[in-house]
């Protein structure tokens, strides 16, 4: 399975909608999309992450959450567009699956933490990352604690 091929990363990036709840244009305003299309290669390797993509294009997301292998990996794809964290795979999944992965758990980039989709979800900027801007402070919050 060629991974390299343009629609895998068509199909990275529906999946990625349909698992954070994001669109694709909000997800590729990210600027992370390659980063971490290229990070779950890495880690999982080529011809699974293929399957994963394939799975999904061909029967949809309900499929790969009902395959034990396939949706522990796209729990970690979710983790990783939220909160830029790899998560590693639990040591059963190895022990069951028998993969030797490159797989331990790792933020993405520095770059990918202000990013992450969480504060988006929240309303909310990455602490000590993306200032809100002067004068901000005079605003009534968006969030609130109660």
């Amino acid at each position: 399975m060629d991974i390299d091929k343009p629609e895998f990363m068509e199909y990275f990036l529906d999946f990625s909608a349909e698992v954070t709840g994001f669109s694709r244009f909000e997800l590729q305003g990210t600027g992370q999309a390659t980063l971490y299309f290229d990070t779950i290669r890495g880690v999982i390797g080529g011809e699974m992450f293929g399957k994963l993509l394939q799975t999904f294009n061909d029967s949809g997301l309900e499929q790969i959450l009902t395959s034990p292998k396939l949706e522990a990996i796209a729990r970690n794809i979710t983790k990783l567009w939220y909160i830029a964290t790899w998560e590693q795979l639990p040591s059963v999944w190895h022990e069951q699956f028998g993969a030797q992965l490159n797989d331990d758990t790792f933020i993405a980039s520095p770059q990918a933490y202000p990013e992450g989709l969480v504060w988006r979800a929240i309303g909310v900027n990455p602490p000590g990352a993306k200032a809100p801007g002067y004068g901000t402070w005079s605003e009534t919050p968006s969030v609130s604690l109660s």
